[in-house]
């Protein structure tokens, strides 16, 4: 009575860790209002509000960088060719007691400050308000379309938000474009492109009232860059309209400032910031970096992806990752258990419809248990296989973040080991899948999980930088090249 007591302390206990939730992202996130971020020499960078920068080596563990010469709200980032534009909102949004603002360009070869080709050009205005017009000029965001047109967008709830071209080559505004209004009761917008579609992604609700922020991403769709943009009901932006991408999750509140990560092979993220993150309110600001998926044509939000027991389940086959270990019937399985006490029982239901004796209650079938069934397993490096899914012990899987391992562009690295053990999955020098008896926190051990597009998972090994878990066959587990065109190297976690 007493192990079994400890055993259901300690399942409870883990499944807590498991389910708390967790800062958005490594080290020092703490930034208000991201631009888009960027990639350049190796190294991630983004700015917010204030010209202050954070930058990280992976992705994942961030730190702070240097400012930008432009102070002001709301940066955004593009790279066109071999250099990167800048914009800013200079005052505006209510700074200096006003709505009188300038939206301003500028350029730089390199984003990082070690190189000798760092330097900023000086700034230009693009856009600007009065302070009595029915806008404000702030928080701009930049889209380039197929078709090589560069449009900023800009505004916030005083008013409209508008869009204006822009010249990819000087970051100047085309002479003679004329400003469009594009939405209302929306600010820090971004616009985005994909597949024949515009989306403008903004914020609705409050800003900077940390844990009472209202905050939330909406997003409208057009096949022009100058509107109209309806959301999924129809409303026009420009009368408030706007389906929800992603609100308050996870104790992290208002999220704001969208900015598209195309990491290509259908696997997408975007940047944003918390106004508040609940278990740690100092910061006036939190970055994260989410999944993006795509559903009937509409962007939505990814879960944070925190680990978890799970099947494995093979996009390809239907089948469940497994080790190659023989199974253990369940209590009370085979044809005298489970098989025929199944059996008889749908018979004996159907006699008893018919006039006979009711059948007796049955006795539910325990789940196994793992450190029963594992004895049977060697103690040595073991196959992994697919097969099919009975919900046994050598077929369930927990995922856990792994500390101090580092990681990718917006989570940890994770280890996978089956349930209740340390039998740890593992990739080999030659790309196949083994299990190994330990974790023992090696490369090998260690994978980064990508939730794509449509929703299914990609497993990567982090020695193996590319290389996927595969189904090379029905029930052939290897580790290859991704592909995102197939269903092989696809998978979904299924909650056991």
């Amino acid at each position: 009575m007493k192990t079994n007591f400890l055993k259901a302390t300690f399942f409870i206990m883990l499944s807590i860790l498991l389910s708390r939730p967790v800062i958005a992202l490594d080290g020092s996130p703490y930034l208000h209002d991201p631009a888009t971020i960027m990639e350049c020499d190796g190294k991630y960078y983004t700015f917010g509000t204030g010209g202050s920068g954070v930058v990280s080596d992976d992705g994942w563990t961030w730190s702070s960088a240097y400012r930008l010469p432009q102070t002001g709200a709301a940066p955004d980032l593009m790279k066109i060719g071999d250099r990167f534009l800048i914009t800013i909102g200079a005052t505006g949004g209510g700074l200096g007691g006003g709505h009188n603002g300038r939206i301003l360009t500028f350029w730089n070869k390199t984003l990082n400050p070690d190189s000798p080709d760092f330097e900023f050009t000086q700034a230009i205005e693009v856009a600007s308000s009065d302070g009595i017009e029915d806008c404000d000029a702030i928080d701009p965001g930049l889209c380039m379309g197929p078709d090589g047109r560069l449009w900023c967008t800009y505004g916030t709830f005083f008013g409209f938000t508008r869009v204006v071209e822009l010249d990819p080559k000087t970051g100047a505004r085309v002479e003679g474009n004329k400003a469009v209004d594009i939405a209302i009761d929306c600010e820090a917008t971004d616009l985005i492109y994909l597949n024949g579609w515009y989306y403008l992604l903004g914020d609705h609700g409050t800003c900077c009232n940390n844990v009472t922020s209202t905050y939330n991403i909406r997003v409208g769709r057009s096949k022009s860059p100058t509107g109209p943009f309806l959301d999924h009901t129809g409303k026009d932006m420009l009368k408030g309209g706007g389906k929800l991408v992603v609100a308050a999750n996870n104790r992290l509140i208002g999220p704001g400032h969208f900015g598209l990560i195309d990491l290509g092979d259908d696997v997408q993220k975007f940047s944003c910031h918390y106004e508040a993150d609940m278990d740690d309110p100092g910061h006036f600001g939190v970055l994260d970096i989410r999944t993006l998926l795509w559903k009937d044509g509409w962007p939505v939000a990814g879960d944070e992806f925190l680990g978890g027991n799970f099947q494995i389940q093979s996009e390809r086959s239907g089948y469940a990752l497994e080790i190659g270990v023989d199974a253990v019937q369940h209590s009370g399985g085979g044809r005298g258990g489970m098989g025929m006490g199944m059996g008889m029982g749908g018979r004996g239901g159907r006699g008893g419809a018919r006039g006979g004796a009711p059948a007796a209650p049955a006795t539910p079938i325990p789940a196994q248990d793992v450190t029963e069934v594992s004895k049977g397993w060697p103690d040595r490096n073991l196959d992994a296989r697919l097969g099919d899914y009975m919900i046994q012990s050598h077929q369930q899987w927990t995922i856990t973040p792994v500390e101090d391992a580092g990681g990718y562009l917006g989570s940890p690295y994770f280890k996978i080991t089956i349930t209740g053990t340390e039998r740890a999955l593992a990739a080999t020098e030659d790309a196949e899948i083994t299990v190994v008896p330990t974790f023992a926190n090696q490369p090998d051990q260690l994978w980064r999980i990508d939730q794509l597009i449509d929703g299914t998972y990609r497993i990567m090994s982090k020695a193996l930088p590319g290389y996927a878990l595969t189904a090379v066959g029905v029930s052939t587990p290897s580790l290859v090249k991704f592909e995102s065109e197939t269903p092989n190297a696809k998978w979904n976690l299924m909650k056991p």
